[in-house]
């Protein structure tokens, strides 16, 4: 198998960690396969950081890191992400990288294929490469991702997502899925199941189980949405009932879903389920309630029904929930 030459692009601002997880995974991965195939296997990967110009790059962090000029050549290139925050107190992606974005741009058009870590993919939709193509990023930052690139297709919960030589992944550590995900690619099941279990590394589906809306910013709503909304957070617990729900704002039930798909982009029962798991996962964290009464507290007599939905909406079962995120 050949060794596959992956080329990190460095840049003022980026996240270290972003850049040396990666790095390091994937030096531990060349150190593992050598050991298990004999002295004079190749190595998995040849790993270089680089920079437009070479030199030293200054990460968000304020550490230094020597890089070499940025070359054509290469198997995949990676981009990390960069700080979401600014001495305004900004708390979105700043894109102030015009250099490196048509660097993506240009590298990706000679055929080589592209990642980014984290807010690293707000860089590739700036270039173009998300233009009709699935992708993710930290869930925290999705809904801007989706709507400052109305043409990417934002999935906001995936892991890692690899659409036509373009992967994208999800927050801060996802490097290390990243690394993972060319670990497999790369190396036979059992060498990666063996690096996996040296380096403490799980593969993760989803991030949906770590979402949390209070830390995210709100759209703004039109005064109906708004309206809506509050209706169904004050009934969390009574059954939905579409024909009373659009009673009690005098519209028709067609009216209704229409408006809300128009204004929100979800249908009221889909906010009302996300708000009943929402509710769910909170009363998990930090209570010793059984399974079946909170349930019960969101709105469900049936524990199937509940369970269901709720590894649906967080890709865990809400015992699973439990065991991982509790709090007390």
């Amino acid at each position: 198998m050949n060794t596959k030459r992956i080329v990190v692009l460095a840049y003022q601002g980026c996240m270290g960690m972003e850049v040396f997880g990666l790095c390091d995974t994937l030096l531990l991965a060349n150190r593992v396969v050598k050991a298990m195939r004999g002295p004079e296997a190749a190595a998995l990967f040849d790993v270089a950081v680089m920079s437009l110009s070479g030199g030293s790059v200054t990460t968000a962090g304020g550490h230094s890191i020597d890089t070499g000029k940025l070359r054509p050549r290469a198997d995949l290139l990676v981009v990390p992400g960069m700080d979401v925050g600014d001495r305004d107190g900004c708390t979105h992606p700043q894109l102030r990288h015009a250099a490196e974005v048509r660097a993506i741009a240009r590298l990706f058009a000679k055929g080589i294929p592209v990642a980014a870590v984290c807010v690293g993919a707000f860089l590739l939709a700036e270039a173009g490469l998300l233009d009709g193509r699935r992708g993710t990023t930290s869930w925290m930052f999705a809904d801007d991702l989706a709507r400052r690139f109305p043409l990417a297709n934002v999935d906001p919960v995936a892991m890692l997502v690899n659409d036509s030589g373009v992967i994208t992944t999800g927050s801060f550590t996802a490097t290390f899925d990243l690394a993972i995900h060319l670990i497999q690619q790369n190396a036979s099941p059992k060498e990666a199941r063996a690096i996996m279990r040296i380096a403490l590394l799980n593969q993760r589906a989803s991030q949906a189980a770590f979402v949390d809306p209070a830390l995210t910013a709100q759209p703004q709503l039109g005064t109906f949405s708004e309206r809506v909304h509050g209706w169904l957070r004050d009934r969390l617990e009574q059954p939905y009932n579409l024909a009373l729900l659009a009673e009690a704002f005098h519209v028709s039930g067609r009216t209704m879903l229409r408006r809300l798909q128009a204004e929100t982009g979800q249908s009221p029962l889909a906010y009302l389920q996300s708000q009943r798991v929402d509710k769910a996962k909170r009363l998990l964290e930090s209570s010793s309630l059984s399974v079946a009464q909170v349930s019960e507290r969101v709105g469900y007599l049936d524990v199937a029904t509940f369970s269901s939905l709720f590894k649906r909406l967080t890709d865990h079962s809400p015992a699973e929930y439990r065991r991982r995120f509790r709090v007390c």
